[in-house]
């Protein structure tokens, strides 16, 4: 009995040093091991009592799953937009004292994107020749982007400066210098010999927009034209102070019809006012369409995409 008992107490040690549950160990005491009154008996039992691994639980507790309330939620920061580049018609601060006949043309070439004021931001003030000229370029080589060969090609600093006031490194110089270069402006390449001079930073006249801007609209050779033949046409009061070069691109002005820059720039006036300062918005109102007689483009119409067309078109409306 005794060598019974002694092998039932190495499976009981085995039983808590290998962390049994404590059923094993109570299907261990149901084993026969002689008289409960036995001193074996009363030894086992208070082995039992004596280690606390036997009497309490063994079995372990299961941790809470985290409810959903609890768990922090890794909420990703959100990316801040970046601020959308200011437009040109956003630099420009006042749009709205413009004449409201000429803020359609003002809104569609503003939305071109391609002139900027270059240095305070209004619309209201004088044009300068050298900001004209940046213009002119800028707009017509983006009314006509896709058809290069009407495009007015940049002047490199590798060329030979025609005005004295205009060096190779001037800001403007690619521009001015290349409208001369294509006989668009009186210069001594055009056979002007006292225009050696572009006075860049002085105020724009009216008939100088006028002498600038037709030979592009119609790239063809301006007729002769008279005092006379602008007063018949035209009805100008004033024409006799006009600048005699001035008078073949201010007749063909006329022939433009309703796309005639003096007309979408100036309105209706018996008084050209040839010498007076033309303003940004003016200067902008003409450069709205390029072409002669239909055949042309406007700015409108290079915002939706569309091309100067190859025959006359009808009259184009600026944008409401």
């Amino acid at each position: 009995m005794e060598a019974r008992l002694g092998k039932h107490l190495v499976i009981l040690g085995i039983a808590v040093l290998s962390d049994f549950r404590i059923p094993l160990l109570l299907s261990l005491l149901l084993i026969p091991i002689g008289c409960a009154n036995s001193p074996n008996a009363q030894s086992l039992q208070q082995a039992i009592q004596a280690d606390p691994r036997l009497t309490s639980s063994s079995t372990p507790t299961a941790s809470p799953s985290p409810s959903p309330s609890s768990t922090l939620s890794s909420t990703p920061s959100s990316t801040p937009t970046p601020s959308p580049s200011p437009t040109a018609s956003d630099r420009f601060t006042d749009l709205t004292q413009v004449p409201n006949q000429l803020q359609p043309y003002l809104k569609d070439i503003l939305a071109l994107d391609v002139i900027s004021p270059s240095n305070d931001l209004s619309l209201i003030k004088n044009i300068t020749r050298r900001e004209y000229a940046h213009w002119l370029v800028a707009v017509n080589n983006r009314l006509y982007a896709t058809t290069p060969a009407k495009q007015i090609r940049l002047a490199t600093p590798a060329t030979p400066p025609v005005f004295q006031d205009v060096p190779s490194d001037d800001v403007d110089f690619p521009a001015i210098q290349g409208l001369a270069e294509a006989g668009l402006i009186p210069s001594p390449l055009s056979g002007d010999s006292t225009a050696t001079l572009f006075r860049p930073n002085a105020a724009l006249t009216r008939e100088d927009l006028i002498l600038w801007k037709v030979p592009i609209d119609t790239r063809q050779a301006l007729p002769t034209a008279t005092i006379d033949s602008i007063q018949q046409t035209w009805g100008f009061q004033d024409a006799s102070k006009i600048a005699p070069k001035a008078l073949r691109a201010i007749y063909m002005d006329f022939q433009n019809s309703d796309q005639s820059n003096i007309r979408r720039a100036f309105g209706y006036t018996t008084l050209f006012q040839p010498k007076r300062p033309v303003t940004r918005a003016e200067a902008i109102a003409a450069l709205w369409y390029v072409g002669f007689q239909g055949d042309g483009i406007s700015a409108k119409e290079a915002l939706k995409g569309i091309t100067s067309p190859s025959s006359p078109a009808p009259t184009v409306s600026p944008s409401t």
